[in-house]
């Protein structure tokens, strides 16, 4: 127990910090959920297009969003150092990076939606994934803009910000939705559409939430008075996308394998394919706490290579990694206890013209949920571990096992058993257990590697 201690010590410290992150991290999933389960009352092809629509999305959404995480372990690094100029450049410098590469990402999406009709998906669902897609692509621009302030806020261990910032967005999304999809409140019934625009609605209020709070705290003044009082360093942005495009990359690989998921199974139907959108959209809602305990992680890990104390360092880190452990367990017997009660929350039963679809979801959903049960510890320490080695700014390796992982092992796999055999929908998601193992083990690995190496260097 002695030993334990040294770890389980730091818990509640590691809870304090991870909650608001997990909190608005769930906030975004939450407004996705909002989305599947209100728009899934339309029927399972409006629930399908969703699931098509955000497969590119993701991807977009991958490579900001990891290419954001660049500023926090950065600003965590100034903060353990108590540099407040060179925090201060890191802001600016880190939110330029990202208007940018939201413009880029947006405009890339929007040229990429005639794809949609190239990939082999069912009519009807490529039709309403098609508008879906136009309005949530503009709001790639308001939510980048939004990691950035939220990366930098967390880097100086204020996490609460981006909490408050998601449960507005949560709360306007369901009422826009509500209005928009079915046509309440003298509102026009815009349905996909609609749930679309409620979307990039909620992005921009959580942007404009987010500013006003930063520039009104007195916590941050220091930070963001006078942000650009002088000229850009050159250097700093190198940096920048240094740690932000491996880190990018990482992102991408593992959204993009959870994505050839969801086009893997539309290839078999709409009904597998809404089944992939069930489970997946419930193990990202577990996912969301990972990633909160990663951000945590990050934000230690840098403040503890700001001041070089390597040994502290791999100590609140491991214990950062026995916590997610431990809730991950927890998970995985949640979703073996409840596989067959979960998916009935994203579908409507009175529907009886499409009731044979409804129950064969039902069966195939329930099924991924048993699977996703047994990669929910894989998912939960990669993402961790993960975010430990970004606090170390040891992102390139990282990118190449996510590629290793991913691509060369997980997709095969879910090509294979999914479309080639008669395992379906479940095969493909076998693929991505293995995938999410492999990644596990090795990111650990490398996590052992480097802190052992930094400690008798600097011993």
């Amino acid at each position: 127990m002695g030993f334990l201690t040294a770890y389980t010590k730091e818990f509640n410290y590691n809870l304090k910090l991870a909650t608001p992150v997990i909190t608005a991290l769930l906030g975004h999933t939450f407004v996705q959920l909002a989305d599947n389960i209100m728009v899934g009352q339309l029927g399972t092809a409006s629930l399908a297009a969703i699931s098509l629509g955000n497969s590119f999305f993701w991807v977009a959404m991958s490579i900001g969003i990891g290419f954001s995480t660049a500023i926090t372990p950065l600003i965590a690094e100034a903060d353990g150092q108590g540099n407040i100029i060179y925090g201060r450049k890191v802001l600016i410098h880190g939110l330029l990076s990202c208007i940018f590469l939201g413009i880029v990402l947006s405009i890339s999406v929007l040229l990429a939606q005639p794809l949609l009709y190239k990939m082999g998906q069912p009519d009807q669902v490529v039709d309403f994934a098609y508008d879906y897609l136009f309005w949530v692509g503009f709001s790639l621009i308001p939510l980048l803009i939004f990691q950035a302030f939220k990366q930098f806020s967390d880097g100086l261990s204020y996490t609460k910000p981006s909490m408050y910032a998601s449960l507005l967005a949560n709360f306007i999304n369901v009422i826009l939705n509500y209005v928009l999809i079915f046509g309440n409140w003298g509102a026009p019934a815009m349905g996909i559409e609609g749930a679309a625009i409620a979307t990039l609605i909620s992005r921009l209020l959580a942007l404009i939430f987010m500013i006003a709070y930063l520039f009104i705290d007195k916590k941050f003044s220091q930070y963001v008075r006078n942000i650009v009082r002088k000229g850009l360093d050159k250097l700093l942005f190198i940096k920048i996308f240094k740690l932000g495009f491996p880190s990018a990359a990482i992102m991408f690989f593992e959204v993009t394998f959870f994505t050839c998921a969801v086009w893997l199974s539309g290839l078999l139907g709409k009904n597998p394919q809404a089944a992939n959108q069930i489970a997946l959209n419930l193990s990202t809602v577990t996912f969301m706490v990972a990633m909160g305990f990663g951000v945590a992680a990050m934000i230690r890990v840098g403040n503890q290579k700001g001041k070089k104390n390597y040994i502290e360092l791999r100590r609140v880190a491991l214990s950062i990694f026995l916590l997610i452990f431990i809730f991950d367990i927890v998970f995985c017997l949640f979703f073996l206890l409840f596989n067959d009660q979960l998916p009935w929350l994203y579908l409507e039963i009175d529907n009886s013209s499409n009731m044979s679809d409804i129950y064969e979801v039902v069966k195939l959903s329930a099924s991924l949920l048993i699977i996703s049960a047994f990669f929910q510890i894989s998912d939960g320490l990669q993402a961790v571990v993960l975010g430990a080695l970004r606090g170390l700014q040891d992102v390139n390796l990282p990118a190449l096992i996510a590629f290793f992982s991913y691509g060369l092992i997980g997709l095969p796999i879910s090509f294979f058993l999914g479309i080639k055999t008669e395992y379906g929908v479940t095969g493909i998601w076998i693929g991505l257990l293995a995938g999410l193992t492999s990644s596990s083990v090795l990111l650990l690995l490398r996590f052992q590697y480097l802190t052992k190496k930094l400690i008798n260097k600097n011993v």
